[in-house]
């Protein structure tokens, strides 16, 4: 959800990505293992084919597609948000290193649920974008990098109805229930699935975040929503502190 929001280049030469290589190393984000540290660096650089190519190494030599995940990508795309959060790297750029996360976890998903292979998870969420509104970058941004933290993410696509966000939170037991909303004119949506949610006695425990690029922290509170997230990276952290997991709630 692009606040709950959700986004996704080629690689080309870029300066300010030779710099962000060299913060990397400097800041003890190298590893013994060259691997690894490939992987990190395929997403950092935002390349799907090279991420994709060293998930498929990393199963031909047999190492934990588990730990691939841990130690190479999803730190890989952790180091991505903080510059993001911090303003060095810009939309594209995480857009990009998106992409690529998502390229390896399609190689290393299936290995991992044949292995029987669970990450720890933070909680398991449901988002969806508000009925009416098809809109879903800023969704599935916002999906991969929750996804690549530790959280189990179902997402439901477009176009939700309160019915179906219901029916799903049901299903699996959710945490976190997050609806996007691009448009001025489907932001009621959201109200509509809070109140879905009351009405089925579903919370406070399922804790419901909004996001989208008309959402305001005024809105959040008006229609009882949890939180609400400006972009992918505060929604991370939203949903950790929802869960205790976060700095806030350290």
């Amino acid at each position: 959800m692009p606040q709950i929001t959700f986004l996704w280049l080629s690689l080309t030469y870029n300066p300010r990505r030779i710099g962000l290589i060299l913060r990397l190393t400097s800041n003890g984000g190298s590893v013994s293992d060259p691997l690894f540290g490939a992987m990190r660096q395929s997403v950092i650089d935002g390349a799907p084919d090279k991420a994709a190519e060293l998930a498929q190494q990393a199963l031909d030599s047999g190492v934990d597609p588990l730990e691939a995940v841990n130690h190479g990508f999803a730190a890989g795309i952790t180091f991505a948000g903080d510059q993001f959060g911090c303003g060095q790297m810009f939309l594209p750029d995480l857009l990009a290193s998106a992409e690529a996360m998502q390229a390896a976890m399609k190689i290393l998903e299936p290995e991992m649920l044949k292995r029987g292979s669970e990450r720890e998870t933070l909680g398991k969420v449901v988002l969806g974008t508000a009925r009416g509104d098809i809109h879903d970058i800023g969704k599935n941004l916002v999906a991969t990098i929750l996804s690549a933290s530790g959280f189990q993410i179902f997402d439901l696509g477009t176009s939700v109805t309160p019915e179906q966000f219901v029916a799903k939170a049901r299903e699996i037991d959710a945490d976190i229930v997050g609806v996007s909303a691009l448009l001025t004119t489907t932001m009621a949506g959201q109200k509509a699935v809070i109140e879905a949610l009351d009405r089925n006695g579903m919370r406070p425990r399922v804790k419901a975040i909004i996001g989208g690029a008309a959402i305001t922290q005024k809105w959040a509170a008006e229609i009882g929503a949890d939180g609400y997230s400006r972009n992918a990276i505060d929604a991370l952290e939203l949903a950790k502190n929802l869960m205790g997991k976060g700095t806030a709630a350290a």
